[in-house]
């Protein structure tokens, strides 16, 4: 039996769980942080961003090698040793969470490996392979991610169905593979299997891939995923899938002209829901939503005063830095400080070649909200480092005010979009304008300059690209 009383438990040892734990550890409270795996890491670490950027990294070096051809250096078709692959990728996923498990040690904090069961507003019970333990506490944290979202009508039960998890396992590399939903995931797991030699077909039900991301920055990967995708088909939907000797025959409704076609393996990827479904939560006054999300007030703190929820379980966006952002919150909460979760810009990425990145206010939200704004955007054509990298198919985005200049939304497609939005996420928290952009010196020859050209294009004075300002 544990200690009568703990100050927080944590339930979900994900990038929110483990950043509440520990950041409780720092302020000097006594912590118990539970999860079903061996260390901490959750969905992010074990089967999510960690390991589907390993296997990106790998095929974005396959894709260069490839690429090279054009600049007179030719290395020939690489070969793949799929079992060395997959052990790489997961030893980055063993090494990784290893280590946040001796962090854990060092800041003292009781980790329970087990599944555990709400027994009442202020306390729980664990059942691992140890047996049962009982803890009591005073704040309890639910931070239990999310689930791949299933569809009633593709989970037939064959090795030939993948969900994102199971696609991160990398079983082989199909000669032809259906990635069923036109989101992040699904693109992705899609580039990667592409890039390693499979026939890959994409399937989206509504008229564009990424839905919900600014039409600019997905034109810009559309063009590469054309060329690299067997097929894109959009407006269209799987309406039944029958396992037929070595494939799945698969059944289409909408904008496609075959209406049946066979597949070696399909991977659904058509989002993720929260994993609100804790085993007694009805024990205590802890809502749900029509969604699934548990509802919280603005320190994330539930309709039960002693339980607070992060991350995935708590709302969208369903993003690991979002998580935890709240934790800390959440946290700060609790040891009565003034804190609330109120980011103006959280950025989003998504890890294709070209990446994509955005934060801040789309133009797509400002036209469905009614608010003006003026579009400042910069080709990355005419960007030197871009040229001489040979990846000017990128474009740099500024969503401003249109008076004061104020920066309200930033935009980013091309390669390494992902390492430099988090300047536009500074700028839009710090209240920066263009003009602010436009005097940060940036130095040259990089990618990162591009935000400063976008800001000289909001004046008409960019440099590299003739646009005088409308009177």
């Amino acid at each position: 039996m544990m200690a009568d009383s703990i100050q927080i438990a944590v339930l979900g040892a994900g990038p929110g769980g483990y950043a509440a734990a520990f950041y409780a550890a720092d302020l000097g409270m006594q912590v118990a942080l539970i999860d079903e795996e061996k260390n901490p890491g959750g969905v992010c670490l074990y089967r999510g961003c960690i390991p589907s950027k390993a296997l990106l990294h790998v095929a974005k070096v396959i894709d260069e090698a490839r690429h090279a051809g054009n600049w007179g250096v030719s290395f020939g078709e690489p070969s793949i040793d799929v079992n060395k692959l997959r052990s790489y990728k997961q030893g980055v996923v063993d090494k990784l969470t290893a280590g946040v498990g001796s962090v854990a040690k060092l800041r003292k904090v009781k980790f329970i490996q087990g599944r555990a069961t709400l027994t009442g507003p202020n306390s729980l019970k664990v059942a691992g392979a140890g047996g049962e333990t009982d803890l009591q506490f005073e704040h309890l944290i639910l931070a239990t991610g999310s689930s791949p979202t299933r569809i009633p009508s593709l989970s037939i039960e064959s090795d030939r169905m993948m969900d994102s998890t199971s696609g991160l396992e990398l079983p082989d590399v199909p000669k032809s593979l259906l990635v069923v939903g036109g989101g992040y995931i699904g693109l992705e797991l899609g580039s990667v299997y592409a890039t390693l030699g499979s026939k890959v077909s994409v399937v989206e039900m509504t008229p564009g891939l990424l839905p919900g991301a600014d039409r600019d920055l997905v034109g810009v990967l559309e063009k590469r995923l054309k060329k690299l995708f067997a097929a894109i088909m959009l407006n269209t939907k799987v309406v039944k899938v029958v396992e037929e000797g070595k494939g799945i025959r698969v059944t289409f409704e909408g904008d496609v002209a075959e209406k049946e076609q066979t597949f070696d393996r399909v991977l659904v990827a058509v989002g993720r829901r929260p994993n609100s479904k804790i085993p007694g939560l009805e024990k205590t006054a802890v809502k749900v939503d029509a969604k699934g999300f548990i509802e919280t007030d603005p320190q994330r703190r539930t309709a039960e005063r002693t339980i607070f929820a992060i991350g995935d379980v708590a709302g969208e966006p369903m993003l690991a830095h979002k998580a935890s952002h709240e934790a800390r919150v959440a946290v700060e909460a609790i040891a009565g400080h003034k804190a609330v979760f109120e980011p103006q810009a959280i950025p989003a990425v998504v890890f294709t070649d070209p990446e994509i990145a955005w934060c801040g206010l789309t133009e797509a939200q400002a036209q469905a909200e009614g608010i003006e704004v003026e579009v400042a955007k910069f080709p990355w054509g005419a960007l030197s480092r871009a040229i001489t990298v040979d990846r000017p198919e990128g474009l740099t985005k500024l969503v401003l005010e249109p008076k004061t200049g104020r920066v309200l939304g930033v935009g980013i497609a091309g390669s390494g979009a992902g390492e430099l939005i988090a300047e536009g996420a500074l700028a839009i928290e710090m209240g920066a304008t263009a003009e602010d952009m436009k005097l940060v010196i940036h130095p040259h020859p990089t990618l990162s300059e591009s935000i400063m050209e976008s800001a000289e294009v909001f004046f008409g004075q960019s440099t590299h690209v003739y646009k005088p300002k409308r009177k």
